[in-house]
């Protein structure tokens, strides 16, 4: 139920600012994803040429990891200035950088051409990608959430969330037709920059797209009430945002750090680390490798909505515990099936797991958004979403390779994403269910409620 004064825009208005949440985070999740790709299959050549082929491979996945090292402070910067003047403008700049920094790796000169210089840039343009990319997410799903009313929450909120495959999908479907058509020595002496230079033609669609929706109406309402207290009460400075998350919403906090656990690292071990298990360990071509990832990330596309729907059905607690557990139980399934080295069976594991790792994804962005305040929940969600990566989702293909060079074995890796399975179960069991609740009303758990309300309590479902 939307409040009074924050009505749901009509159907036509609602689908624009999707598209524009879902094609800004399509091509922000393209770059990062592209890079994590690349780190994959030539980064280790290019960049650390002198170090064995494995080692080579974890020096190009540190340097990945470096990316989510940036995402807090992003999630910072971008949820206090989002939280104080609006979702539109922050995600208009996360959208510059994340394409800048992409078009400039393409341009980037090779450790045979500079030397020691060529990891520095590479790794300083990696920080500006994790900067961009943690204040991108925040930013994106509530531009969705808040325009929309409960009822249907979490099928509006989950389509900013298939930004994610579809930015996988698009990043490998250009690296699969690359390596495809051009000899392994063209694709690494040159072939590689192309889906990196195609960036910057992306980033102008989006900002197209993107500066054309309306500011959020629950923010703009929760704005003037906070002017409307601010004139009341000049004397009485307003709460910085960052302050004001973890003094009021502290345990939500830590419950989407928990939830987000699986989730990570299931989703990087599935779709980066497979690219390095499936060509050493299962003596899988890297195209066939690519293309197994190619098929997997279009069925996660389709059914991330439907598991958003679902959760405006039943709740979102139920589906994503659901995810967690499924992803936690196909672990060992997932690698026996890539042993076989059959692409029908490499298919199959990459397509059940992603359609698990769904059930957490989808209602990730209503869970989370549904959580926090309105003028500190951009900071919240991005907190807990982003800091959350630096644990999870940054290590994880570093530590899963390492794992592989350490054991020889599959075993050790499934039992790491086993144990991240069983913290975000505990985790999102702790938590409230939230599907029901009013944006609007959720500023009230902070016991600052509008100038103008009565002093009675007044608590969302």
């Amino acid at each position: 139920m939307a409040s009074a004064g924050t009505a749901p825009p009509p159907p036509a208005n609602l689908r624009r600012i999707v598209a524009a949440s879902l094609i800004g985070t399509t091509i922000e999740w393209y770059d990062f994803f592209l890079y994590g790709s690349a780190a994959a299959l030539v980064f280790n050549k290019l960049f650390f040429p002198d170090s064995d082929p494995l080692v080579g491979t974890l020096l190009s996945f540190l340097t990945y990891a470096v990316g989510f090292a940036a995402r807090p402070l992003g999630a910072l910067v971008f949820g206090h200035y989002g939280d104080r003047l609006g979702r539109k403008k922050l995600l208009v700049l996360s959208l510059l950088l994340m394409g800048g920094a992409t078009f400039a790796i393409g341009l980037l000169p090779t450790h045979a051409t500079v030397g020691a210089a060529a990891p520095v840039l590479l790794t300083s343009l990696r920080l500006v990608q994790g900067f961009a990319l943690g204040g991108e997410w925040g930013g994106a799903v509530l531009l969705v959430s808040e325009h929309g009313d409960a009822e249907r929450r979490g099928f509006w909120a989950s389509w900013p969330q298939t930004g994610a495959p579809a930015g996988q999908l698009l990043a490998t479907g250009v690296l699969s037709l690359l390596t495809a058509t051009l000899s392994d020595d063209a694709f690494v002496s040159w072939g590689w920059r192309i889906p990196f230079l195609l960036s910057g033609v992306l980033v102008i669609v989006g900002l197209w797209i993107r500066l054309s929706v309306d500011e959020s109406p629950v923010f703009k309402e929760a704005l003037a009430q906070a002017e409307a207290r601010k004139a009341v009460r000049s004397d009485e400075p307003e709460k910085l945002p960052l302050v004001s998350v973890l003094r009021h919403h502290w345990r939500d906090v830590l419950v989407a750090m928990g939830a987000r656990m699986a989730e990570n690292i299931s989703y990087y071990v599935i779709t980066a680390f497979i690219l390095v298990y499936a060509t050493t360990s299962a003596g899988v071509s890297k195209q066939t490798a690519l293309n197994a990832v190619l098929i997997a990330s279009a069925v996660h596309f389709a059914v991330i909505p439907a598991w958003g729907a679902l959760s405006d059905r039943i709740g979102r607690r139920p589906v994503y515990l659901l995810g967690a557990a499924g992803v936690g139980l196909w672990m060992f399934p997932f690698f026996s099936l890539i042993d076989t080295g059959r692409f029908g069976n490499l298919v199959l594991a990459v397509t059940v797991g992603l359609v698990l790792h769904g059930a957490m994804y989808a209602p990730q962005a209503a869970f989370f958004s549904e959580m926090f305040a309105t003028r500190m929940r951009y900071s919240g969600a991005s907190i807990g979403a982003q800091f959350a990566s630096v644990a999870a989702g940054a290590p994880a293909p570093l530590i899963a390779t390492a794992l592989l060079s350490d054991y020889g074995s599959s075993t050790p890796i499934a039992l790491y994403v086993i144990g991240a399975a069983v913290l975000t179960l505990i985790a999102v069991g702790a938590a409230k269910e939230t599907r029901h609740r009013d944006l609007a009303e959720v500023e009230e758990s902070t016991g600052e409620r509008p100038a103008a309300a009565p002093a009675a309590d007044a608590r969302t479902a």
